[in-house]
C-alpha cells in the first residue's frame, strides 16, 4: 500500500497526522509531509484512518 499526497488539496490543518503520527509529519505551517510513499506492514489501518481524517480529500491511499 502508498500513501500519496496531494499537495494542492493540503489546507495545513494537521488532523490527519494525529491518528497516524508514525507515517506523517508536519512541517513548520502545518502541512503533511508524508514520511514515505509505502505504508509499513502494520500500518495499514492508521493510514487509512489519516485518509478519512483529512477534510479535502488530499491523501490516497493506493495498491
Amino acid at each position: 500500500m502508498k500513501l500519496l499526497l496531494d499537495a494542492t488539496r493540503c489546507q495545513g490543518y494537521g488532523l490527519c497526522q494525529e491518528p497516524a503520527p508514525e507515517l506523517i509529519d508536519l512541517d513548520e505551517w502545518g502541512y503533511a509531509q508524508p514520511r514515505g510513499t509505502t505504508v509499513p506492514e502494520g500500518g495499514e489501518e492508521a493510514a487509512a484512518a489519516a485518509v478519512a481524517a483529512c477534510p479535502n480529500s488530499a491523501l490516497r491511499l493506493v495498491k
